[in-house]
């Protein structure tokens, strides 16, 4: 089973390149959608459209991205002789991709309260957004310099 995962190797590595690039993509995109949530869209038309745009990136993007992301992310970790686990840069990027994952699971629940009228300011959104672009640049040095 392990070793068919070495003739996949290429095409899995080349999924999981996409599946990062959209999820990534999200990740950047739902707190800035949130900025503008929680400034311009107080109620009426403006907040229905944010939320309808918030869900439909959340649930029809980001979600299958991050699954498909982890898919062939383990794909690629389970495959042998591809990982030295002696080494640090392994668990740096799974320490950058569990905390990519808990800001998804976090913007999922600020969109609920988004819902509940009970979000953050527009200010504490603009902080949260650095946030994956730190962990980007986590798990892109821990791989590509693999220290």
């Amino acid at each position: 089973m392990l070793d068919g995962l070495s003739v996949i190797y290429p095409y899995a590595k080349a999924f999981h390149v996409m599946a990062v690039i959209s999820w990534m993509a999200g990740l950047f995109y739902l707190p800035r959608l949130f900025v503008y949530h929680a400034e311009r869209g107080q109620g009426g038309e403006p907040a229905a459209s944010f939320t309808i745009m918030e869900d439909k990136l959340l649930r029809l993007i980001m979600n299958p991205a991050m699954i498909a992301t982890w898919i062939s992310g383990l794909s690629l970790v389970l495959t042998p002789g591809m990982v030295d686990w002696s080494m640090i840069w392994p668990w740096t990027k799974a320490a950058g991709v569990l905390g990519m994952t808990w800001f998804h699971m976090w913007c999922a629940g600020q969109r609920r309260h988004l819902l509940g009228g009970q979000g953050l300011s527009g200010r504490r959104y603009r902080m949260m957004n650095e946030i994956p672009t730190l962990l980007m640049a986590l798990i892109v040095v821990s791989v590509i310099v693999k220290f």
